[in-house]
């Protein structure tokens, strides 16, 4: 479908009141649509109630979004709203007076801080520290009020800190051209130069001391050629970044809230001829193939090394190619410029059957669902094919020109994250290991022999400072084994460890194969004679291996030692976890209550069954449970 067809099939859906009833499909109209025709969808779309979408569609992620600035920020609400709608987020806007930004945040009874935004962005504009320049001014002027400047931001920051539970989102300033030019001299431009960066850098370094903010670096947009300001809007309308501007503000921002809902995306799915590389493999052979040599070998070579530097952070890097598997084995193998090689790939699917189905059986092998996948491919008839059967797989297309490759894959940040950490690097390798297992457990007659001879250990222990990213990480990613789909930033798990009620517990696990890291997590807390479990989460890495009856088996035997009367585990459902629905009353727990999607059980610890045989857990004590 053309940007055109996407356009005026929009329209006839707002023109026939069926944009609430059709809002999903609108956002993959949304999807195909730039400039100013995603600029009228957006319009229509910030029209809507969002109370009426997210009751038509209960299962969409809805986010309140608080929006203060400096400046007058119309433009943004209806960029935002396009990018929700795209990512199948229900944007629920809360706008404030233009200029108010220092109010809003400090004062716990603003209406932005009674809205209890999930996310909260304080647009910053250059006005915000040239308001503050005399005239006539020297850069040391300007130095001195940048500085005043960021250091209230920065009590800000802190304040919000102590006040929000949701996330500060800041940006640095960029330099309009019409400020540098006030000043005759290079010398004095050049010290105004240094001065502003200064004060974007300390913008920058204020998400390194308040887990609850994100600072976006606009410089990169500014860098793509985007126009920072209007003068007629800045002055006659206090408008002081321009609509464009603010519309690609508003593109990082959607991908901050699909990160935030758990919508990242996991694993990049690739095609080979005439992605990977140029040319056909079966036709051309290995040698033939275009990769590092001449104009368009040089751009094959950069597209993959993008693809390696992505998977080198914990992003899974997949084939699905129409080839002979042996062929593609040898040409990442032996081709002399090849970035890429056969163990950056977790899984190499090269047949002949339907590209779709290959990606289903894919996601079943993968213990991922289709929707956390990325699908890359220079043939317009797979990748709407993919669409059409995987609506939730993210399809980026590609231009006939593999210059362009790079610029494609990264426009939409599909694999953009708070924080990589340790586990992430650790993932291909992980998914790896796990095929040594599937191939392991093919000697086997019975699943049970299979997990006794797997050798499973598993670690429960306190969560530390230094796990909060990770557990934090957990939350927002997995979405099957997650009993609640409650979604905790760093600093809310921070918060949990220093709560002498709470008990957040890391778990983690390996085996005869590897480490697989930090897993999962409990949630718990103390409630007079009762132990609550708030949440609890396992990484699809390592179902079916009763490492969760394991733990849970020993939170029991923890709370009826140290005196409690029962257990209390919550469980509500979402649109993934209904595979672990019946987890508590499969554990030996009783319903408490009529149930729904919103249910208590209730288990009493006269009557704890014993651990799994088969794995070998270790207990914050420091001995083997």
């Amino acid at each position: 479908m053309s940007a055109q067809d996407a356009a005026a099939e929009l329209r006839a859906l707002a023109e026939s009141g069926r944009l609430i009833a059709e809002y999903p499909r609108a956002g993959g109209l949304v999807d195909r649509l730039t400039g100013p025709e995603l600029d009228r969808a957006g319009r229509l779309l910030a029209r809507l109630d969002p109370g009426e979408i997210a009751r038509e569609h209960p299962a969409l992620p809805s986010v309140t979004v608080g929006v203060t600035g400096h400046g007058t920020l119309a433009p943004l609400i209806p960029a935002l709203a396009a990018q929700f709608a795209r990512h199948g987020l229900v944007l629920r806007p809360v706008p404030t007076d233009f200029g108010n930004y220092v109010f809003d945040l400090l004062d716990p009874g603003s209406e932005l801080h009674r809205a209890r935004p999930g996310l909260v962005l304080c647009v910053l504009d250059p006005n915000v520290v040239f308001d503050e320049v005399p005239v006539p001014w020297r850069p040391d002027d300007v130095r001195r009020a940048a500085a005043g400047r960021v250091e209230l931001i920065e009590r800000l920051a802190a304040r919000f800190d102590e006040a929000g539970r949701g996330t500060l989102v800041l940006n640095t300033m960029p330099l309009p051209r019409r400020y540098a030019a006030q000043l005759v001299d290079h010398r004095s431009r050049a010290a105004l130069g240094v001065a502003w960066r200064e004060a974007n850098t300390r913008l920058l370094r204020i998400a390194e001391h308040h887990p609850s903010v994100v600072v976006l670096d606009l410089d990169p947009i500014v860098a793509e050629g985007v126009q920072v300001a209007d003068d007629r809007l800045s002055v006659y309308a206090k408008m002081h970044l321009t609509g464009d501007l603010l519309a690609a503000y508003a593109a990082d921002v959607g991908h901050l809230a699909r990160q935030l809902t758990g919508r990242t995306k996991k694993c990049l799915v690739l095609d080979l001829d005439g992605t990977l590389w140029g040319g056909v493999l079966g036709d051309d052979g290995v040698e033939g193939i275009e990769i590092g040599d001449g104009r368009r070998g040089e751009a094959f070579l950069a597209f993959q090394r993008v693809v390696k530097q992505l998977g080198a952070q914990g992003v899974l890097l997949a084939v699905v190619s129409k080839n002979e598997r042996a062929l593609v084995d040898q040409a990442l193998r032996e081709h002399p410029r090849m970035a890429l090689g056969e163990p950056d790939f977790v899984r190499i699917v090269a047949n002949w059957q339907p590209k779709h189905d290959n990606i289903a059986r894919l996601a079943e092998n993968l213990g991922l669902a289709p929707d956390s996948f990325v699908f890359v491919d220079d043939s317009a008839f797979e990748r709407e094919l993919v669409r059409r059967e995987h609506p939730g797989v993210a399809v980026v297309d590609l231009d006939a020109d593999p210059a362009w490759h790079v610029r494609a894959l990264l426009r939409d940040g599909w694999f953009d994250a708070r924080e990589v950490t340790a586990d992430d690097r650790a993932r291909t390798r992980r998914y790896r290991d796990e095929a040594a297992r599937l191939s392991f457990l093919d000697g086997f007659a019975s699943t049970k022999d299979y997990l006794r001879e797997l050798g499973i250990h598993v670690r429960i222990e306190p969560v530390t400072e230094a796990d909060a990213a990770r557990v934090s990480q957990l939350t927002l990613r997995t979405n099957q084994f997650n009993l609640t789909g409650h979604r905790l930033q760093p600093r809310d798990v921070l918060e949990l460890t220093g709560d002498t009620s709470a008990l957040p517990l890391a778990v983690r696990a390996g085996d005869r194969f590897g480490d697989h890291g930090l897993v999962g997590a409990v949630l718990a807390r103390r409630d007079g004679d009762l132990l609550r479990i708030d949440n609890f989460l396992l990484s699809c890495r390592v179902f079916s291996r009763s490492i969760e009856e394991s733990c849970l088996n020993w939170l029991l035997r923890h709370a009826r030692d140290t005196g409690a009367a029962a257990v209390l585990g919550t469980y509500r459902a979402t649109p993934k976890n209904r595979r672990v629905a019946d987890f508590y009353p499969r554990n030996g727990f009783a319903p408490v209550g009529p149930g729904g999607d919103t249910a208590t059980y209730r288990h009493g610890l006269a009557d704890i069954a014993p651990p799994p045989a088969h794995i070998r857990l270790q207990t914050p004590e420091g001995d083997p449970a």
